[in-house]
Parts: structure tokens; C-alpha cells; sequence
């Protein structure tokens, strides 16, 4: 089928746009093969041409790499629209290819020019005459349709084909949303690279996908810069990683890491666990206090002198040089470590000196090392300045908290954190998750860690302070997309105010960018969920959704297994995901009565699903969405937890065409009208 707006075009002329439209397709095809074939080659043949082992790894890697972002997949479109302009027409596509002369097929939709293919309109055509939308089915091109700016026709969101690709059910992994990108989300995508900010994005406004092409925008232009740098994508859980894990690579972008907070604060494994209370004062800003005390509070004033033989001769440094070694080191404010080997250095230069003085010449690079080894050395530091391990100063803060923590943590937030039973030794210590990011806080005031270009931070609402400062650590000299949505904060410490948030990473300034319109969750379970925003305690503003095509059931059955069952068998007659969330506690039980009715089963970590339905743990649900959801038990999910009817948020606004409820208790009360 094959559209243009406001004319009326011979049915001739539209087919034959359609059949020059498909060859070119094909003819792009063909060169992006041509491409991936030239640099396979030259993969093959680098190490001929690298003069030595080194550049052949490095032009090896580059190599490999440029292989894997040529791949195509031709069940996605090379294009999805173009742009005619008075000096000729460009298509407009996920990544950039040209024909053998190097004259582009396809223009990457990240290039200035593509800007004006989502900003362009009536009011400021931006030289754009015609904008083109291209339908597509499996990759295979179907139909067009056409905005003539020129002549003020505009469609804006009542284009078809653009509902058509927002509305498209999806299986798997999450996709891309370079066809549907919104001006609004556009002028995020598009901030410059020393731009922080803030999204707060009501459900189904697309903030995740914003942050992943803000991403790809930003490596396609300062590519060398953040390859030096890195790219970092911080998600909740593994789960929502791998839901997301195919939009970037999709995009020909194969570097950016990926990795939870847990992930990045990871030192080893995980073998304790911390009550509720005892986590949220882990987590607490003022443990980064508690623990500066603890590792600075192990630095002292020499109280004598020290004297080191050196054959025949012996050298003598006073007191008070040996102080203003320490004092000097201390006001320079270096991380832990290096300040203890700044002090080292100096010690062994007031030792050369003398050596200079007393036999003439400069000492050798062997002298100095063996002066630096020696044992008054050695010994002046371990008392005035020891040598630490994130490990040993965690483990002794936790087994008594009162030498760093009095005066900034109560007696009662002092038992909380407390062992109980102190290990025999360091190496046989319990730590828990929440104790991974004290660790990752000492191991940052001992030595700076390696830092990224831009990080990316989904789900950002969830973050403690201290898992803020550990994300700000890496980011200290780059810049932070956070996405979240203060409504669907389900962590004790969850986020009320994003100022408090980028205070704590280190972006104080960053400015916070609300998205309210949704394109993907419908209006009807837009509004259901809206109902909970006034017993939240977040000041964030009603979503919208530009969708009327959802459907909205409310299922009251005293048999919740038999009506879940019915509800999953109403969804299966439908095209599309099928996501099944019930409490914690209740996912077992939902899972055998399905199987038992002969329903086919995902399992949740499979990124492509061999079935539709996927039953799923309300707490693991946040950042994914499935084209109908059946929500089981209200109740039980909001009795769960303290924030419990923050989770039920989360899971009311995970579907993205269809929502059943079915419960035999009573809604909670912010629902009880929808009943």
C-alpha cells in the first residue's frame, strides 16, 4: 500500500515510486555487503601490512571490530525514510553506506543532515520539500507515505506509518526508535557530549531508548575521543540489560560496556546479607564520611627519626623533615595510596641528597630502588602512613563502627551496621551487596579508578547515594544521561527530588528534562495507573498517551489461578509478548497453573523466547515492557514491600496494548474506583 497526503497521485506513479524505492533498498543492500566484504579483507590481511606485533593487535581489534558493525539483518529496514531537498534527495538509515565511489546510499541517521528528518515541519521546513516515511514487514519495504512541507502538509503523530512502528508488537529484546524519534526526544539525543541531564520520563515515553541513541549519537560524533574513554550503560538488573542489549549493536555500535551497579562495585563474590535496616544506612550519604575517617584516620605524625645504613655510611633524617613530608602529602589531597608513595619518593630524594653530598656523584636507578625497600623506610611508613585494602578498613569499620563512625552515625545506626560475629580474618569476611559499595568508596579514596567518557543511567531513581558516588567516581571528568521516573522508585532509598540525585554523582548542575507524552503504553492503562501517582509522595506530572487503542480489564475472581489462566489464553489470541507479574512469593504458583492449562513458558532470561509468556517476579519487571500483561494479585504485590504500591506502578505500566488485572482481594484503595 503506498500513501502521499493532500494529492492525488495515479495509482502508476505510486507503484513505480514503491519499485524505485525497493531497488534502491536492494542496491543498498548489495553495497553494505560490498563494504563488510572489503573490510573483511582487510581484516584478513592486516598482519601483512602492521610493522609490528603491537600495531597488528590494535589494527587487528579495529578491524574486527568495523566487521561487526557492517553486519546486516535483513529482517530490519536499511532505511526508514528520506528527504527531498532542492539539491537532491538522501535516505535517511541506521547506519551510514555508500557505493563503490564513496558516494552515500544511505545516510546515517545520526549525521547533521538526518536532523532535519525529525525537526523539520511546516513552520520550519528546514529545506526540507518532501519528507518520506517507508512501511516495512520483516524487512521487505510495503508502502511510503509522504508530507509535502512546501505545500504546509504535515502529519506529525497522526502519520500512519509512524503509529504503525510505535504500535508494532514486540517479542525479545528491546529495539531501536530511530524511525519514530520525537523532536522533543530528539533535542535530547542530540545534547553535546559535556552536556549532563536528567530525564524524567513517565512510562512509555521512550527515556530508555533516548538514553541508548543518546549513546550512539554521541560515539558516531566523537568517536576517537569516547573510544579512548569508553561508554558505560548502568541498568537495574541483568534482565533489563539483556533487554536492551540489541538496540545499540543494531545501530553498528558494538563498544559500549554494559554493566549493573552491583557489577561495577563487584570486588568478589557476594556471600553475606544485611537486614533492610542495616542496608539503607550502608547506603546512606554519610557513610562516605564514616569511611574517609576510617582510611584518613590511619595517617600519623612521625615521633622520630629515622636512620638508614647504606654500607659504610649511615643517613639520618630529623623528625621534623620527616612531618612536613606527611603534612605536605596530606594538603595535596592525592587518593590514599599514591599520597603513602608521594611520601616514599621524598623520603628516599632527602636520601639522595645526602648521598650526592657526601660522594659527589648521582646514585644510581638500583640505589634508589633498594633505598626505597629499606627497612627504616619501610617501617616510618607503616606507622606514619600504612598501607590499606578496601577489605581490611571495611572489615574493621564493621566490626567496630565507633572510632570513624561517632559523632556522624547513631549508637543505634552504629549496632545496625555492627557484625554480630566478627570474622577470624579479613579473607573469611561475609561481605554483602550493600558492603560492595562501601568497598568500591575505600577502594576509590586509595586510588582513582579509570574513568568513561559518558555514562548512561537507567532506572537512575533506585540509585542509593553511595551507589551514586561509585557511578561518580567513573565519571568525574565525563558526562551522565540519567533516565528514571521518581513514580517507580521501589528501593528503601529510592529518589524523591533528581537534585539530590545528581548532587550525589557529582552533576549538580545538570538540567532535569521531563518527557509526559507516551507513545507506547495506552491511554487506558495510563490513566488506571495514574490513580496510585497521588499516594506516591513524588511531585511528577500525569503521563499522557497519544494511543487510544489499548484495552483495560479489571477481573474480580475468587479462583486467581483460573482467571489468569483465561486472561493468558485471551492474550495469546492477539499478536505479541504476553508478560505474566505477580508477587515474589506468587510467581511459583502462577507458573505450575499455567503449565498445568498447557501454556507454554519463556524463560525470563532468554533474550529471543521460544514461547510468548513469560511469568515474572514484580521486583525483577522495572524497564521491560510486553505488548499485554496480566497483573495478578494487587494486593499482594503492594504487602510485598514497603513501597509496595510504587512496584504496583512499575507493574500496571509494563504493557503496551492490552492490561488485565485479576485479583479475589480487595484493590488497593487508590484502584478501588477501576473496580
Amino acid at each position: 500500500m503506498t500513501r502521499t497526503q493532500g494529492v492525488s497521485v495515479p495509482a502508476s506513479d505510486l507503484d513505480t515510486d514503491l519499485a524505485g524505492e525497493r531497488e534502491h533498498l536492494a542496491a543498498s543492500r548489495a553495497a553494505l555487503a560490498r563494504m563488510r566484504q572489503r573490510a573483511e579483507a582487510l581484516f584478513a590481511t592486516g598482519h601483512d601490512v602492521a610493522g609490528d606485533s603491537y600495531t597488528a593487535e590494535q589494527l587487528g581489534r579495529t578491524l574486527s571490530l568495523r566487521v561487526k558493525e557492517l553486519a546486516d539483518d535483513p529482517s530490519t529496514a536499511l532505511f526508514f525514510g528520506r528527504l527531498d531537498l532542492a539539491d537532491g534527495d538522501f535516505h535517511i538509515g541506521r547506519r551510514h553506506v555508500t557505493d563503490d565511489a564513496g558516494e552515500p546510499m544511505v545516510l546515517d541517521w545520526r549525521a547533521p543532515l538526518s536532523r532535519s528528518f525529525y525537526r523539520a515541519s511546516v513552520r520550519e521546513p528546514q529545506g526540507v520539500l518532501v519528507r518520506r516515511r517507508f512501511g516495512f514487514v520483516r524487512g521487505e519495504l510495503t508502502s511510503f507515505e509522504d508530507e509535502h512541507l512546501d505545500r504546509g502538509e504535515e502529519l506529525g503523530t497522526a502519520s500512519r506509518i509512524l503509529t504503525e512502528e510505535i504500535e508494532r508488537p514486540r517479542v525479545g529484546p528491546m529495539r531501536d526508535i530511530v524511525a519514530t524519534i520525537q523532536p522533543e526526544q530528539d533535542e535530547l539525543v542530540r545534547a553535546d557530549l559535556e552536556t549532563s541531564v536528567a530525564v524524567q520520563g513517565a512510562p512509555g515515553t521512550g527515556k530508555t531508548a533516548v538514553g541508548l541513541h543518546r549513546a550512539a549519537y554521541l560515539l558516531y560524533l566523537h568517536r576517537e575521543r569516547l573510544k579512548r574513554s569508553g561508554v558505560l550503560v548502568v541498568g537495574p538488573n541483568t534482565a533489563f540489560l539483556g533487554y536492551i542489549s540489541a538496540v545499540l549493536p543494531a545501530l553498528g555500535e558494538v563498544e559500549v560496556q554494559q554493566a549493573t551497579v552491583d557489577d561495577l562495585v563487584a570486588r568478589g563474590p557476594v556471600r553475606g546479607a544485611d537486614p533492610v535496616e542495616a542496608a539503607v544506612v550502608k547506603h546512606d550519604a554519610r557513610m562516605a564520611e564514616v569511611l574517609r575517617r576510617a582510611v584518613w584516620g590511619r595517617v600519623r605524625k612521625p615521633e622520630s627519626s629515622m636512620q638508614v645504613s647504606d654500607g659504610s655510611y649511615r643517613w639520618r633524617i630529623d623528625t621534623e623533615p620527616l612531618r612536613r613530608i606527611v603534612d605536605e602529602a596530606r594538603r595535596e589531597g592525592l587518593p590514599y595510596a599514591v599520597g603513602r608513595e608521594r611520601v616514599r619518593a621524598r623520603v628516599v630524594a632527602l636520601l639522595q641528597r645526602q648521598s650526592e653530598y657526601k660522594r659527589g656523584d648521582s646514585p644510581s636507578d638500583a640505589w634508589l630502588r633498594r633505598m626505597a625497600k629499606a627497612a627504616p623506610v619501610t617501617e616510618f611508613l607503616d606507622a606514619a602512613w600504612p598501607a590499606l585494602t578496601p577489605e581490611a578498613v571495611v572489615a574493621e569499620l564493621l566490626t567496630d563502627p565507633a572510632p570513624a563512625a561517632d559523632g556522624v552515625l547513631t549508637d543505634g545506626e552504629q549496632d545496625l551496621i555492627r557484625w554480630v560475629k566478627p570474622p577470624k580474618t579479613v579473607k573469611s569476611a561475609r561481605f554483602s551487596a550493600a558492603d560492595a559499595v562501601l568497598l568500591d568508596e575505600v577502594a576509590g579514596l586509595l586510588e582513582r579508578p579509570a574513568g568513561f567518557g559518558h555514562v548512561v543511567v537507567d532506572e537512575a531513581q533506585d540509585l542509593s547515594p553511595m551507589q551514586c558516588r561509585a557511578i561518580a567516581r567513573r565519571v568525574e571528568h565525563g558526562s551522565i544521561t540519567l533516565l528514571g521516573d521518581l513514580a517507580q522508585g521501589t528501593a528503601p532509598w529510592a529518589a524523591t527530588d533528581w537534585r539530590t540525585t545528581l548532587a550525589h554523582l557529582g552533576k549538580p548542575d545538570a538540567a532535569v528534562v521531563p518527557l509526559t507524552v507516551g507513545f507506547r503504553v495506552p491511554a487506558a492503562v495510563l490513566a488506571l495507573a495514574n490513580r496510585l501517582l497521588p499516594a506516591l509522595g513524588v511531585d511528577v506530572p500525569e503521563a499522557v498517551s497519544l494511543r487510544r487503542d489499548g484495552d483495560l480489564r479489571v477481573r474480580p475472581d475468587a479462583d486467581v489461578a483460573a482467571g489468569t489462566v483465561a486472561e493468558v489464553r485471551a492474550a495469546l489470541g492477539h499478536e505479541g509478548s504476553v508478560g505474566v507479574i505477580a508477587a515474589d512469593a506468587d510467581v511459583a504458583a502462577v507458573r505450575a497453573a499455567l503449565t498445568a492449562a498447557g501454556v507454554d513458558l519463556a524463560d525470563p532470561a532468554d533474550l529471543e523466547p521460544a514461547a510468548r509468556v513469560t511469568v515474572i517476579p514484580a521486583s525483577l519487571v522495572k524497564g521491560l515492557e510486553y505488548d499485554h500483561v496480566v497483573v495478578v494479585e494487587p494486593a499482594a504485590i503492594v504487602a510485598a514491600e514497603p513501597r509496595g504500591l510504587h512496584r504496583l506502578y512499575v507493574a500496571l505500566t509494563r504493557a503496551v496494548s492490552r492490561l488485565a488485572v485479576v485479583h479475589a482481594r480487595p484493590l488497593p484503595d487508590p484502584l478501588g474506583a477501576a473496580a
